[in-house]
């Protein structure tokens, strides 16, 4: 199961056709605000059976401070309380956490801004 392809196609879901959500960043970033990324980082593990764990970094690129830091927000608050504990389509959620929660992170283009939070996921495919 692709941990990054579930949450991507998730998040899209709730966050609406106004919002781009991908894994990768293209030259194009500036017309398409705000985007989302998500990156499975090289790290976690599992339980060479079913569990994994997974550690996601979530960021978002917006026009302005203050758009980054409340997208990511509403991003936290819908994996903490609504993606936590639910099963979609091709996997059961567990425990998810954030730490460090969304703050703002250094990025070299000034038209944009961006804030972003990593996530430590539980996640199994579903039966």
């Amino acid at each position: 199961m692709d941990v990054e392809l579930e949450l991507i196609g998730w998040l899209q879901e709730r966050l609406g056709g106004g919002v781009v959500v991908r894994d990768e960043l293209d030259n194009n970033l500036l017309n398409e605000l705000p985007t989302v990324q998500v990156q499975r980082l090289p790290a976690g593990g599992d339980d060479g059976f079913r569990l994994d764990r997974a550690l996601v970094d979530v960021d978002v690129y917006a026009a302005t401070r203050g758009e980054a830091i409340a997208l990511s927000a509403t991003i936290r608050g819908a994996l903490l309380g609504e993606l936590r504990g639910s099963t979609t389509s091709n996997a059961t959620w567990g425990r998810i956490s954030s730490d460090p929660p969304p703050a703002i992170r250094p990025y070299e283009n000034t038209g944009l801004r961006r804030c972003g939070a990593t996530y430590q996921m539980f996640v199994h495919p579903v039966s």
